[in-house]
């Protein structure tokens, strides 16, 4: 044995010794067995010197389409700050809503209401709605879209009034008749069926219509669906006979003949403008419709 043996160290071997060869394996990609088709097109799939897809280019159309889109957003949320800060509702009015009973004047109004909610959990036919960003009012502040469903005073006319804690609602209100939300105004003399002598028959916004009122000879507290309830009248006067205030619309004659069945309705100063007739009114475009400002000065 010899010394580096004994030291247990491995001396290289002599140069052609068998045990001193290395195998060392060919490059990935120099593989000597024959490529395939299918080893081919993977190779190439995902060859790093493959150039990037092409993006499409937009057409012109699809590029003003995403212009409006970023345009909208951005007045959004111009108009939503400006709405949530009070300031947009009083500056800008876009339309002229009809408020809920006991409503004080416009500006103090929406100065006073803190857009609670409050108002529109008690009321029993859900007349008030809540106005939405868009609308020019600011989020929250209650209105009565008539047409839709009127305030019938089901409660009396105290418990939205009651439900106010700030007094955009006036407390003084104790009754129906001291309520000043608008004033009727017949609009489409043309389309009216008393104007023209004609009867009604049938549910008066048809089988589908959501909209609820207090029939008294039914039930005097509990309002129903105007579509369960049916009409049969010789000569339409639906918004006389569902007026809740007494005397504040009538049906006049239109000429002194007395087999002219024709009748004018004739809204009077004690009409506090519910909407009950906007509501009830069968024909469209709706007759007789509910002004929020208007001069109590013009009736008679």
């Amino acid at each position: 044995m010899t010394d580096e043996k004994a030291n247990g160290t491995d001396q290289p071997a002599a140069e052609g010794s068998s045990e001193s060869k290395t195998v060392t394996p060919p490059p990935a990609n120099t593989s000597t067995s024959p490529k395939t088709g299918d080893d081919k097109a993977g190779k190439e799939a995902k060859s790093p010197d493959q150039p990037p897809l092409k993006k499409r280019k937009m057409s012109e159309r699809q590029l003003e389409g995403r212009r409006r889109f970023m345009r909208s957003i951005v007045a959004g949320s111009v108009i939503l700050g400006a709405a949530l800060t009070g300031i947009y509702p009083v500056l800008k009015r876009l339309k002229e809503r009809l408020r809920p009973p006991g409503a004080i004047d416009e500006d103090a109004f929406l100065a006073a209401c803190i857009k609670c909610g409050q108002c529109v959990q008690v009321c029993p036919v859900e007349a008030i709605l809540l106005a939405d960003v868009d609308e020019g009012f600011g989020i929250g502040v209650p209105y009565i879209d008539a047409r839709t469903q009127a305030c019938d005073f089901s409660c009396d006319a105290t418990q939205c009034v009651l439900a106010c804690p700030t007094g955009a609602l006036d407390h003084a209100i104790t009754k129906k008749e001291e309520v000043t939300m608008g004033f009727a105004k017949l609009v489409e003399p043309d389309n009216c069926l008393a104007m023209q002598g004609l009867g009604f028959t049938g549910t008066a916004r048809g089988p589908d219509f959501e909209g609820m009122l207090r029939y008294e000879e039914i039930d005097r507290w509990t309002p129903i669906k105007i579509a369960d309830y049916e009409y049969d009248l010789e000569l339409c006067d639906l918004c006389v006979r569902e007026c809740p205030i007494e005397g504040a619309i009538s049906l006049e004659p239109i000429s002194s003949d007395p087999t002219d069945k024709r009748r004018e309705p004739i809204i009077h100063k004690t009409c506090v403008g519910c909407g009950t007739c906007e509501m009830m009114c069968p024909v469209d475009p709706v007759a007789i419709i509910i002004e929020p400002e208007v001069s109590k000065g013009v009736a008679v």
